[in-house]
């Protein structure tokens, strides 16, 4: 669902859950990531779920990049998950062996991740569906949120953008086997590595979010209005998966773009220079997408060194300024 109509739908419970609920340290109120509820002063749960039809053709890899997506949000929040509950809609005319090889990929990701599957539900549906419900905890006083980033702050990035149109590319059945690859293996990646190497930079994080659905301008501009702040990114150094320029140039657009585009629009500049195919990839909806985090200035270049040493690929695509919006230069 889109930006513009999820906030229309989600609107009215706002009001039934208007009261203040202390412990409630996120929820309708701040759309973030995940939900966050204080158990004690130590503790505190945090909550998501995340599931969609199959992006790619194996039923394994589907799992596994399913699982590492719904995780995903745990790791935004600067939490490790605990368990998952698994969200099934199945066709009763499929092979029930092709749910066994989802449910396996999904189960020995979240193996992992270092979390177990405790249960779960299914339904008949016409397309198969799958996903998770997750469960983590962090420490109620090092919660990511996306607000709190901050002028003069330093954007990184985890992962690569164009998994929307590589995986639009398969569908049309006009993808090469080596550029699959390459995005299979950034959606199976989780961001379990990359948080947990970040978080000893403590109070340097001011804000944090992984690029899904909305693409990365969604998210960014999710971070920014929640902080009361601009950014900047700069195209040049936003990185692509291979491939992703070539699938967007011929035509092979999610669905999703569109509504993302729509809802940006006013909120977006781009330099000239910028061309339509790179403002395409810029709207692209993600699946399991890396974490953006905005970086106290004097802590980026540790927290890149960090991330380099443990593996995990870090981009410095902009910064955070005074103002509104964003801009693409």
């Amino acid at each position: 669902m889109g930006a513009d109509a999820l906030t229309h739908v989600l609107r009215p419970l706002t009001g039934i859950f208007g009261e203040a609920v202390p412990d409630l340290l996120v929820g309708l109120h701040s759309a973030d990531d995940a939900a966050v509820y204080r158990l004690n002063s130590e503790q505190a749960i945090v909550a998501t779920t995340d599931f969609f039809p199959p992006v790619v053709d194996d039923p394994y890899t589907f799992g596994a990049i399913a699982a590492a997506n719904a995780l995903s949000d745990i790791y935004a929040m600067g939490g490790d998950p605990l368990f998952c509950l698994n969200l099934v809609a199945f066709p009763d005319d499929l092979d029930p062996a092709i749910l066994t090889d989802i449910l396996r990929g999904g189960a020995e990701k979240v193996r992992e991740a270092g979390a177990v599957v405790a249960g779960g539900h299914t339904v008949t549906d016409t397309e198969p569906k799958y996903g998770l419900a997750a469960i983590g905890l962090v420490h109620p006083d090092r919660i990511w949120t996306k607000g709190g980033a901050r002028p003069g702050d330093l954007l990184l990035l985890t992962k690569p953008l164009g998994t929307g149109v590589i995986t639009t590319a398969l569908k049309h059945e006009a993808v090469r086997d080596t550029d699959l690859a390459a995005a299979v293996a950034s959606m199976t990646t989780l961001n379990a590595t990359a948080a947990r190497t970040v978080r000893p930079f403590g109070l340097a994080i001011h804000a944090a979010t992984d690029i899904t659905g909305f693409g990365l301008l969604g998210h960014a501009y999710e971070m920014a209005e929640q902080s009361a702040v601009g950014i900047s990114l700069t195209m040049s150094q936003i990185p692509l998966l291979p491939g992703a320029l070539d699938y967007a140039a011929s035509g092979h657009i999610p669905g999703g773009t569109q509504r993302n585009r729509d809802h940006l629009t006013s909120h977006v500049t781009f330099a000239d220079a910028i061309t339509e195919t790179e403002r395409t990839l810029l709207f692209d909806p993600q699946t399991s997408g890396g974490l953006l985090v905005a970086l106290a200035p004097d802590a980026f270049d540790a927290a890149r060194d960090a991330l380099l040493a443990a593996g995990v690929a870090c981009y410095h695509i902009g910064g955070v300024v005074t103002g509104s919006g964003i801009a693409v230069a």
